[in-house]
């Protein structure tokens, strides 16, 4: 008796006995990538997620931390723009914003430009100037707490060697936001690597012909080095802007609730004292949310200029 076999029927029956197991181990491939990325989604739903949604809600209530929410309506937010000290911390946080972030930028771009030259012990002073940006802020915060001391501060120890009457730069509504603002002078060494890792990119052979048409180095940093490094210039002025919007840990220790009239209350600090020492947690997170608006806008105006400024198409030849 002689059996036969339909044509393609072979062919079809392995196709079969190979497609399963491919299919098994793509399920098992898939399964262990999220069993890998199921610690992250864990975190991001618990940690980011969730929290993000509730302040939505928080900031329609008012809650203490004690008693169940008490849905209220946009009356925090009401409140929140007739509070005058909404406006101080929003004029001191914006103060703070407009010297440190472009003294930040500058001075981070002058370090890099001079460290970006052929000089000895190159590694050294690069390494010296980035090693401040390490010091933990609340270290920070303590040590320049001694050096502006009033009493016995570094300072104006200083200031009385050289017969000149010493100040109180944390006491003194007119000197405490531009302590500050020397203070986050500090850390410029962040700002400085970025630059320098945008310096090491710039075309050589665009330096090259600058210098054989007769131009300075005046002129090549203005019309070369800066156009070349502006995305690196964008980033570093949108973080900045962000974190000095966040300005806290350096005012809320170097001096509680806001200083001498109010003179360093932050929009943080303020925020931060809503929600823990008065427990209007409502209230404080209607606050958040009106800073993320604001710091958005800010955020998408300098995106949406910098179409104007910012220059994209290079590679380096180093």
């Amino acid at each position: 008796m002689r059996i036969r076999i339909r044509r393609g029927q072979h062919s079809n029956s392995s196709a079969t006995a190979y497609r399963f197991p491919i299919r098994a181990r793509s399920w098992r491939q898939t399964a262990i990538g999220l069993l890998f990325a199921l610690p992250w989604v864990v975190g991001f739903l618990s940690l980011f997620l969730y929290p993000l949604v509730a302040s939505i809600y928080y900031s329609l209530t008012r809650y203490d931390l004690l008693t169940p929410p008490w849905f209220v309506g946009l009356e925090n937010y009401r409140q929140l723009f007739a509070d005058k000290l909404v406006r101080k911390a929003l004029y001191n946080t914006a103060y703070l914003s407009w010297c440190i972030v472009p003294l930040n930028n500058l001075a981070g771009l002058v370090l890099a430009l001079l460290l970006d030259t052929r000089l000895r012990l190159q590694s050294f002073f690069r390494t010296i100037f980035y090693l401040p940006s390490l010091v933990p802020v609340v270290a920070l915060s303590v040590m320049w707490r001694y050096i502006l001391d009033p009493n016995f501060g570094l300072l104006n120890g200083i200031l009385a060697a050289m017969g000149l009457p010493g100040q109180g730069w944390l006491s003194n509504p007119h000197l405490s936001k531009p302590s500050l603002v020397l203070i986050s002078m500090w850390g410029v060494g962040g700002v400085t690597i970025l630059y320098l890792a945008a310096l090491q990119g710039v075309p050589v052979s665009l330096y090259e012909a600058a210098r054989i048409d007769g131009a300075s180095q005046r002129h090549c940093i203005w019309h070369i080095t800066i156009p070349m490094i502006s995305p690196t210039i964008l980033f570093c002025v949108i973080t900045g802007l962000i974190g000095t919007f966040q300005y806290f840990t350096q005012a809320y220790m170097l001096t509680p609730w806001g200083g001498a009239a109010y003179s360093t209350l932050t929009y943080a600090v303020y925020l931060f004292e809503n929600a823990f020492s008065w427990m209007r947690m409502g209230y404080a997170s209607a606050m958040a949310w009106v800073l993320f608006g604001v710091t958005s806008v800010l955020t998408l105006l300098l995106f949406r200029t910098s179409a104007r400024w910012v220059y994209y198409g290079y590679g380096s030849d180093r």
